[in-house]
């Protein structure tokens, strides 16, 4: 069985206003795309309720770092009270929802993604004296790798957000 090993701990992420799901969506999924990471959604849930549409999803994109290593992030974002709304931009009418976003990261580094080491408790003995000793170097740089890329998405959808805020305000 792989070892996950948690290097990024719920980075937490909060915005109230006005934003456009698909976009904020097509955002996340164009700049893993981007990247090279691998895309696995597994629960895109969307309620509708009286104080407006609540949208769950839970995406866990990967990538293939080595024979041995793969990184994984795993975002919760829950869209709640989202309304629709109307607003005029540039002389167009644009059609927006106006609700809460809440977004949680994580960033994992799975060693043994294959599971090759771990079929008995020598071999398993033997990787982890490896990935301890020998490969601390090597662990370390994938943590280094998952860190920048976590930041870097976290700072385009937190500036996505935020410049939404601002050009779209009720003008």
């Amino acid at each position: 069985m792989p070892e996950r090993t948690l290097i990024i701990d719920h980075l937490k992420f909060s915005y109230e206003g006005i934003f456009n799901p698909g976009e904020l969506y097509n955002l996340i999924a164009g700049w893993f795309y981007d990247k090279g990471w691998d895309w696995y959604e597994k629960i895109n849930q969307e309620e509708v309720t009286p104080q407006g549409r609540q949208i769950t999803l839970i995406l866990e994109p990967w990538k293939s770092s080595s024979d041995y290593y793969k990184l994984t992030v795993r975002i919760k974002m829950i869209m709640s009270d989202l309304k629709e709304v109307d607003v005029e931009h540039s002389g167009k009418n644009l059609r927006l929802s106006q609700g809460t976003v809440r977004l949680y990261i994580d960033g994992y580094i799975v060693s043994d993604r294959n599971g090759k080491w771990t079929k008995s408790p020598f071999y398993w003995f033997i990787s982890y004296l490896i990935e301890r000793v020998f490969n601390k170097s090597h662990f370390a740089r994938m943590e280094d790798w998952i860190r920048s890329d976590v930041s870097d998405l976290y700072d385009k959808i937190k500036s996505y957000l935020n410049a939404f805020n601002y050009s779209y305000k009720n003008e």
